[in-house]
């Protein structure tokens, strides 16, 4: 199914709902939102974009963007989206490596591309919006590539995930029953950037007729979100944990609750326990967590509104530290090194299977057949499932630390340093160390002093997990995504001497 089918059926259904906003500013009802795609897209095909080329999104966020996303796909051709916030450079490696046949812009990022690119704020843009409609999407099949989406490449150079139809499909009916349904009278507001999990949520909102919110800022602003959510009303977003905890503390400090917040679907990285007790407190019950890859969108676990909120089940605790179920198109394992599953509550690595699952990766076929085995796509997480299905993630089998020949979860040991009230962040590694292997190191954002920690840890944690080293620091180091680099905090230990 080509996901501009979806749209093509709603402006046929409800041609005058309203579709796109800038802020509290309408720019287009579903009618024009599909006519605008529509046009897009013969104006792409007059370039000479046919079924199966890529055609790279390197934009900011704004409502240009969902048009330029339907508009490659009306013509059956795959979406490249990148990420604004990388270096143009970064953006011209991915360009040239998904081979694609044209870029859509914006502004300053055209300008600095290598590749010459299509800006939306110049003329070749509006005279492909002039262009006569097509009238129908091209037809796709499930097995074809929609969204090519590139990983983060903390490790090396990222690595193009083929994102079918098909995928699409099995993510988006996965979030109406284990995430959240989605009502015409709904808003989904993209604070994260558009080229992630802000923007692959809005399948379900184009479904629905429900309507698509810009922030006049293009980001993330707390003070703005609060205030679009009572004036839009009836909002769900997607964010990152470092956003929800952003977002909380502005509410707390101005009063607020949160009004107009419908659903904040969290995912991307840890959600610590401090953090959501505290969003939930403050906030209501508006947080779902969901567990996913750009290997599996969005796709793997979800632990839905009443588990986060939940206080009253014998393990609430338990559950609200977890990602949650499988989700309903997958199956999820937890594999020893062999292959083999786990029994319940043992540790292992996280393995999932279904349709949801990425077609493999572009043009890489040795990463492909080292990552999905049997059918199983190896997340490199590190986790358990309890007797319930509950599965709570551990940490990146790359994060672990091995002391002694003992196994050592950095999650463990932050969830312990973040109980500390004078501790606002905290990201747990492991140094290398001449007889132990590795010893474990905290760097710590807070006033909190080392022998305080110390001991929190001595009193909750075995002896072996507490770090050696509490090192303060004003920040911690973090990718585009909000994501800690753990990997920046390892390399710094190498170069600096033990404190």
């Amino acid at each position: 199914m080509n996901p501009a089918e979806w749209l093509h059926r709603t402006a046929q259904r409800e041609a005058s709902r309203q579709a796109l906003f800038t802020g509290e500013t309408l720019q287009a009802d579903y009618a024009g939102f599909r006519d605008a795609a529509a046009r897009l897209g013969a104006g792409l095909a007059a370039k000479g974009i046919v079924k199966g080329d890529r055609v790279a999104v390197f934009m900011s966020n704004r409502v240009e963007y969902l048009i330029a996303l339907y508009g490659i796909w009306f013509t059956g051709a795959a979406a490249v989206p990148i990420n604004a916030k990388l270096h143009t450079k970064e953006a011209d490696w991915i360009i040239e490596n998904a081979e694609a046949k044209l870029t859509l812009s914006d502004g300053k990022l055209a300008a600095e591309l290598a590749r010459p690119a299509i800006s939306v704020d110049d003329a070749t843009w509006q005279s492909l919006l002039e262009s006569s409609p097509i009238a129908r999407p091209a037809i796709m099949d499930s097995g074809d590539m929609a969204w090519l989406f590139y990983t983060s490449g903390t490790t090396g150079k990222p690595k193009g995930v083929l994102i079918s139809c098909g995928n699409i499909a099995s993510m988006t009916m996965s979030y109406f029953v284990d995430v959240d349904d989605v009502f015409a009278e709904d808003a989904i507001l993209y604070a994260a950037p558009m080229s992630h999990g802000a923007g692959i949520y809005n399948f379900m909102h184009v479904i629905r007729g429900a309507r698509h919110v810009v922030p006049v800022s293009g980001g993330f602003d707390p003070a703005e979100i609060l205030t679009l959510g009572r004036s839009i009303g009836s909002i769900s977003m997607f964010a990152a944990p470092t956003m929800v905890r952003r977002l909380v503390d502005h509410a707390k400090a101005t009063g607020q609750t949160g009004e107009g917040l419908r659903t904040i679907t969290y995912a991307g990285g840890p959600m610590y326990e401090t953090d959501i007790l505290d969003a939930v407190e403050v906030m209501g019950p508006r947080f779902v967590q969901v567990y996913g890859q750009g290997e599996c969108p969005m796709g793997i676990t979800a632990l839905p509104r009443s588990d986060v909120a939940d206080r009253a089940h014998p393990n609430w605790r338990s559950r609200l530290n977890s990602v949650g179920k499988a989700q309903s198109a997958v199956l999820v394992r937890i594999l020893d090194a062999d292959g083999a599953e786990c029994p319940p509550g043992e540790t292992g690595e996280i393995a999932v299977r279904g349709d949801t699952v990425m077609s493999g990766y572009w043009r890489n076929p040795d990463a492909t057949a080292k990552t999905v085995v049997d059918g199983w796509l190896w997340t490199g997480d590190m986790g358990s499932i309890d007797a319930d299905g509950y599965v709570t993630m551990q940490d990146r089998s790359k994060d672990m630390i091995i002391s002694g020949g003992s196994n050592i979860y950095p999650r463990e040991v932050e969830e312990v340093l973040l109980s500390h009230p004078d501790v606002s962040e905290v990201a747990v590694v492991g140094r290398p160390h001449p007889d132990w292997g590795e010893e474990v190191v905290a760097f710590v954002v807070g006033s909190a002093p080392s022998k305080a920690l110390d001991q929190l840890c001595l009193d909750q944690i075995a002896r072996f997990k507490r770090p050696k080293d509490y090192i303060a620091v004003p920040d911690l180091p973090k990718n585009n995504y909000g994501k800690v680099l753990k990997t920046d905090l390892r390399a710094r230990l190498k170069e600096a001497p033990e404190t």
